[in-house]
């Protein structure tokens, strides 16, 4: 079975591909990003979602464990008010965002990089050599949010490791009016890109399924 490495720490990922039913395994890069951003000055939040997850499946695709292995490195930046947003990581960077993101809305992208490690000159399943990313993007609308919900949400801490300061899968969906375009794309990995990323190297999502999906009557309609 071809193998799916996650070069990302993110629960959030990995629990979206097991959920749908896709296989893989986690090795996470040590790629220091403030450093990465320094080194090829990028501020566009498009371009440097994309070179964040370019260096972390590069690091990872690296390592000896990853050999005959497709690794996907994903990062994600969200742009408000013209400026690219990152994980906040203390109390009063977040309160000052959502102070302002309050009954507003930004852009959430999401870089997704595949590297193909697999043999090529193998005769049974040989890899493609590809190299290759995509960003995907979303538009996030905030209902609006007093100040003692913005303290009891920080209080959480979950929105501190979250890229603009929220998430979609957790106590900050209450205050998510409305996504346009692909909801996984706020969770950090957009399931139909990694699809298309598959494809340009020569392997069908579908050869990755192992069950594991979310049971099909646990979301059935009533």
């Amino acid at each position: 079975m071809t193998r799916l490495i996650l070069a990302s720490q993110s629960p959030a990922r990995t629990k979206l591909l097991t959920h749908a039913g896709i296989v893989h395994e986690v090795l996470v890069s040590d790629v220091d990003e403030d450093a990465v951003q320094a080194r090829y000055g990028v501020t566009d939040p498009h371009d440097t979602a994309l070179l964040l997850a370019r260096a972390k499946a590069e690091a990872v695709a690296s390592l000896p464990e990853a050999e005959g292995a497709l690794v996907i490195g994903c990062d994600s930046v969200f742009e408000f008010d013209g400026e690219a947003h990152g994980k906040p990581y203390t109390a009063e960077v977040a309160k000052e965002r959502m102070l302002r993101m309050s009954g507003s809305m930004g852009v959430l992208y999401t870089g997704h990089w595949l590297v193909d490690c697999r043999d090529t000159d193998s005769d049974s399943a040989p890899g493609s050599g590809a190299t290759l990313g995509s960003v995907a993007s979303a538009e996030v609308h905030f209902m609006e949010m007093s100040e003692a919900e913005i303290d009891a949400y920080i209080a959480t801490e979950e929105p501190l490791q979250c890229a603009g300061s929220f998430t979609i899968d957790g106590y900050g969906g209450a205050f998510i009016r409305k996504v346009d375009g692909d909801p996984h794309t706020v969770v950090g990995l957009s399931i139909s890109t990694l699809r298309g990323l598959l494809g340009q190297a020569k392997v069908g999502i579908t050869e990755l399924w192992g069950g594991g999906a979310v049971d099909p009557a646990d979301v059935r309609a009533e």
